[in-house]
C-alpha cells in the first residue's frame, strides 16, 4: 500500500509539472507547446480512464513507468529539446519502449491465452515471440511515422546526425535498441510462463495485471 502510494504522488508531480508547463506556455502564447503538453496530460490520464470506465486495472509501477516515458520522451525530448541537448537521450528511450511494448505485448496474449472463453492456447514460446514481434512492429511503425513528418512537415524527428543527413543511422540504432528491450522482456516473460519462479520485475507486475483483472482469466477474487 505503502509504495502504491509513492507511485501515485509521483505521478501527481510529474502531471503538475505538465500544468505548469501549459500555463507558462499558454502565458507565452506558445500554442504548439500548449496544445502539445495537454496531449500528454491526457496520456498521462489513460490508466485512469481505463481502470473508471473499462474496469482495466494497470499495476502501478507499470502505469508510472509509462508516465515517465511520456513525460520524458515527449516533454523533456520534444518540448524541451533533450533529443538535441544530449545524444544518448533517443536511444536511452527507444531502449526503453522496447521494454514497454515487450510487456504490453506479452500481457496482451498472455490474457488471451488464460482466457477459457477464447479458447486460444499458446505455447510459452509463441507468447513470449508475439510479444517479441508487438514490440518490434510498434517500434518500427513509429519510425515510419518519423520518417513521414520529417517529409511532409519538415520536422527532425529522426534526429539527423553528423554525417548522415537522411537520418538512416538513427533509425537504425532505434530500432536496434528496440529489439533488445523487447528481446529482454520476452526471455523473462518466457522464462516466466515456464518456471513460475521466475522473481523478476515482470513477473510481479504480470502477478498484478492478473490479480487486478481477475475477469480476465476466469478468476475472482
Amino acid at each position: 500500500m505503502q509504495s502504491h502510494l509513492i507511485h501515485y504522488r509521483l505521478t501527481f508531480i510529474l502531471q503538475a509539472i505538465l500544468v505548469l508547463e501549459i500555463v507558462v506556455a499558454t502565458w507565452r502564447q506558445n500554442w504548439l507547446a500548449a496544445v502539445a503538453t495537454i496531449g500528454i496530460v491526457l496520456i498521462t490520464l489513460l490508466p485512469r480512464f481505463l481502470k473508471k470506465f473499462f474496469h482495466v486495472l494497470i499495476p502501478p509501477e507499470f502505469a508510472l513507468l509509462a508516465i515517465v516515458f511520456v513525460f520524458a520522451a515527449l516533454f523533456l525530448g520534444e518540448i524541451r529539446g533533450y533529443y538535441t541537448r544530449f545524444w544518448w537521450w533517443d536511444i536511452a528511450l527507444h531502449s526503453s519502449s522496447g521494454f514497454l511494448l515487450g510487456i504490453i505485448g506479452f500481457l496482451l496474449v498472455y490474457a488471451l491465452n488464460e482466457t477459457e472463453d477464447i479458447g486460444v492456447h499458446m505455447k510459452p514460446g509463441f507468447v513470449a515471440f508475439f510479444a517479441f514481434l508487438f514490440a518490434f512492429g510498434i517500434g518500427a511503425f513509429w519510425e515510419i511515422f518519423e520518417f513521414s513528418m520529417d517529409s511532409f512537415f519538415s520536422m527532425n524527428m529522426q534526429k539527423e546526425m553528423l554525417g548522415d543527413p537522411s537520418g538512416l543511422t538513427d533509425t537504425m540504432w532505434d530500432l536496434i535498441v528496440d529489439t533488445l528491450g523487447a528481446l529482454i522482456i520476452s526471455v523473462l516473460g518466457y522464462g516466466y510462463i515456464k518456471t513460475a519462479k521466475n522473481e523478476s520485475f515482470l513477473t510481479r507486475w504480470i502477478r498484478a495485471f492478473i490479480n487486478g483483472n481477475p475477469r480476465f482469466f476466469n478468476r475472482h477474487h
